[in-house]
């Protein structure tokens, strides 16, 4: 059974910056792709960051320059740096990743992240 656990999410001041983590647990699989997607109330879930098995990533528009998006494959977990927060960056922030050869896909139950403008 995999499980995935977000944290770091909290509140914070526009401008300021915002460290999320997303560990995967359970043994004797890979994770061959990881990203993160935010959801607001009301709103449809949006994506934010990837980060492939290699280390190839990529960002929505809105994050470009503004966060940083990396992983510990041995740790099996995964981190987004988010930089001059704003308040359209509120959100649950949920990870997602693609695990057993590209076959399986698990969501955490997200963190929730409130900027205060």
């Amino acid at each position: 059974q995999v499980q995935l656990v977000e944290s770091g999410g909290g509140l914070v001041q526009a401008g300021d910056s915002l460290a999320l983590s997303c560990a995967a647990s359970g043994s004797g699989f890979d994770i061959d792709d990881m990203s993160w997607y935010r959801q607001v109330p009301g709103k449809q879930q949006e994506f934010v960051a990837r980060i492939a098995r290699a280390g190839t990533t990529m960002y929505s528009d809105s994050m470009k320059g503004r966060a940083t998006i990396s992983r510990d494959n041995g740790k099996k977990t995964m981190y987004l740096n988010l930089r001059k927060m704003t308040a359209e960056d509120a959100g649950v922030y949920i990870c997602k990743i693609v695990w057993d050869n590209w076959q399986r896909t698990s969501w955490g139950p997200g963190t929730q992240v409130t900027v205060n403008a």
